[in-house]
């Protein structure tokens, strides 16, 4: 069965994290998005894991369903069957080989048992009741000890690998291997999670990383961001099968990707000083930004160029396939001309949903002449150009978003009197 999963979230219990992000608000936002299989978050944390337990209901299959009592209205177009993943994030920062690292790893594990063993052991080294994705003074090798002891089914993904200042390659705090970072035990890693700012792509030029399965997911915070990145599977729906994939690569269909130039640490960049730059011009600057001659934040595409043993644009064969997209807001407020949150864009999604069903199919699979029958000419415009790829891109950098257009100045300006049908 072929099915979309995203198994990287936040719970409300994280910090800078929507009140929306419920049990309840998760598996609306799901179905709106097409997703199947989601990850739950946080399950480190004591309320968030007490409330997934009354909530949710086991499904005989290593993943939960939430309990019909618990249920919001979902348009009929796109209803559809959910499930829950145990899923967390934890936060290591520690001192190794004379350097501070800031790694964030990703636990998948298949019950509540498993869940509540590693947070016994977890509990004993930090508070774990702080925040949602608790921040631990614990060897990332170590943790991925605690988590095959506690949960030998389950396994560990290092998150956002290549985020400068919190992951296993990151510029500013990270590795230049998996093994320098979980040694003995780096066998037990299968996969990593590419993150907004880089794409499968980016990745295979290490030819380091081709017996590691590439994963995204979206980090979301908020229900809007849930799917913003996200798996394709095409195996059964139970947490063996879904961990199977992740190991072997048996059953992974691929990739749902932001382009990584929208990402906030695709290029180097002094978000101070609003400079942004690319790897080239900060080796010629000695890294230094050309306003203040403070250090620039050195970014994704950087630190892969500083990795890489091979070419860009090198594709490995049998690689599984990847779809960059733009979330559906993004593209429906720049058609507007008005801003994402602004109602007249939230209106339009949900006629959207309303009348041809989920995001994911509107965005991947639906014929553009499907939508312009639907009354939305300029949108099956400015997906057909997503689907080619023909878009423009600012990229971002230390901490900005990229800004990411569909159409040109010139073309803004012919759109900017046509009504949109709500």
């Amino acid at each position: 069965m072929r099915f979309i999963a995203d198994l990287h979230i936040h719970s409300r219990y994280s910090r800078a994290t929507s009140k929306d992000m419920s049990p309840e608000g998760i598996w609306r936002s799901a179905q709106l998005k097409g997703i199947s299989v989601i990850g739950t978050g946080d399950f480190t944390h004591p309320g968030w894991l007490g409330e997934l337990r009354e909530k949710t209901e086991n499904a005989g299959n290593g993943l939960f369903c939430l309990k019909k009592e618990f249920h919001a209205d979902v348009p009929a177009s796109c209803r559809a069957g959910v499930h829950f993943l145990l899923s967390a994030e934890i936060s290591c920062i520690y001192r190794k080989y004379g350097k501070t690292r800031k790694i964030h790893c990703l636990l998948f594990v298949p019950d509540f048992s498993d869940a509540e063993r590693i947070n016994s052991a977890l509990s004993k080294i930090g508070n774990l009741s702080a925040d949602g994705r608790p921040i631990l003074g614990l060897d990332a090798k170590d943790l991925l000890a605690i988590a095959l002891d506690a949960s030998p089914s389950g396994i560990l993904v290092p998150a956002h690998a290549w985020t400068p200042h919190f992951s296993v390659f990151g510029a500013a705090s990270g590795f230049d291997a998996l093994e320098e970072c979980f040694e003995d035990l780096t066998q037990h890693i299968y996969a990593i999670e590419t993150g907004l700012s880089s794409d499968p792509l980016m990745n295979r030029r290490l030819s380091r990383l081709d017996d590691i399965m590439l994963i995204s997911n979206s980090d979301a915070h908020s229900p809007a961001k849930i799917g913003r990145e996200a798996n394709i599977f095409d195996t059964e729906i139970s947490f063996d099968s879904v961990m199977n994939s992740v190991k072997s690569g048996e059953g992974f269909a691929g990739t749902i990707e932001f382009f990584p130039e929208e990402g906030k640490y695709h290029y180097d960049g002094h978000r101070a000083c609003d400079v942004c730059l690319p790897p080239a011009e900060t080796i010629t600057r000695n890294g230094l930004c050309p306003v203040c001659g403070k250090r620039l934040t050195i970014g994704v595409m950087h630190r892969v160029e500083e990795l890489a043993d091979r070419k860009e644009g090198f594709r490995p064969k049998g690689a599984p396939s990847f779809h960059s997209l733009i979330p559906l807001l993004e593209i429906v407020a720049e058609t507007r001309k008005v801003g994402v949150n602004s109602k007249a864009v939230q209106n339009e999604y949900l006629t959207l949903i309303n009348n041809l069903g989920n995001e994911f199919s509107i965005l991947m699979d639906l014929p553009p002449e499907t939508i312009v029958r639907a009354g939305f000419p300029l949108l099956a415009d400015a997906i057909g150009r997503m689907r080619a790829g023909d878009v423009s891109i600012s990229p971002g950098y230390d901490g900005v978003y990229g800004k990411i257009r569909v159409f040109g100045k010139a073309e803004k300006k012919e759109i900017r009197g046509q009504g949109m049908p709500y």
